[in-house]
């Protein structure tokens, strides 16, 4: 009995969560309007309700979609999504392959255009190859191995201005030693013909 009684719980509670409107976007029957809220990917509501036949995601900082943010809205007919600054990396794969499942009289994809990187600035997304992405996945790749190779050349510069500081300063030291162990031996040297003059003088 007492199972029962929790699995209706639950369905009731799971019904109403599905159903109810996301935090920060207005819903009106089957339309949910989340447009020009300032929404971010990670600020974006992580479901809307299984209902919904009008979404409205445009004019906010999209940059990317999270996956199956729109698996589960069989009934929907419109989404706007133009006015975001969506970045064609790896990130858009899910977006790209959304739209291009839909059918041609869903006119998501219009203004859905690439921002960055600069080489696919203006592209609409839907028409992106899978190459042009992927390959695009690779550019800050790209910025991490050059500023790895300007670190790794700054190290070395570093080192081998050390080693030459070293080897001077050892030739210094050397100079140095010399000297003072001539010094040292004229010192001897000098003192031992005193010492000679005054045992001559003895004599």
């Amino acid at each position: 009995m007492k199972g029962f009684l929790l699995l209706g719980l639950l369905l009731l509670f799971g019904g109403q969560r599905s159903s109810a409107c996301p935090h920060l976007c207005l819903c009106r029957g089957t339309r949910v309007d989340c447009s020009g809220r300032s929404l971010t990917s990670s600020s974006l509501p992580s479901s809307f309700p299984s209902g919904t036949t009008e979404l409205h995601l445009h004019n906010n900082q999209l940059t990317s979609l999270p996956n199956g943010l729109l698996e589960d809205l069989t009934s929907l007919r419109s989404v706007s999504l133009h006015g975001n600054p969506w970045l064609c990396d790896c990130g858009i794969l899910y977006l790209r392959a959304w739209l291009l499942r839909q059918p041609a009289s869903l006119s998501s994809h219009l203004g859905v255009n690439c921002s960055s990187p600069p080489s696919l600035r203006g592209r609409l997304v839907v028409y992106l190859t899978e190459q042009e992405v992927l390959d695009s996945c690779h550019y800050w790749y790209c910025d991490l191995a050059l500023a790895s190779q300007v670190c790794l050349f700054v190290f070395v510069v570093v080192q081998a201005s050390l080693l030459v500081v070293l080897l001077i300063f050892l030739k210094k030291f050397q100079r140095l030693s010399r000297e003072a162990r001539r010094t040292t031996e004229e010192s001897y040297t000098d003192g031992e013909g005193l010492r000679e003059n005054e045992y001559s003088h003895l004599k």
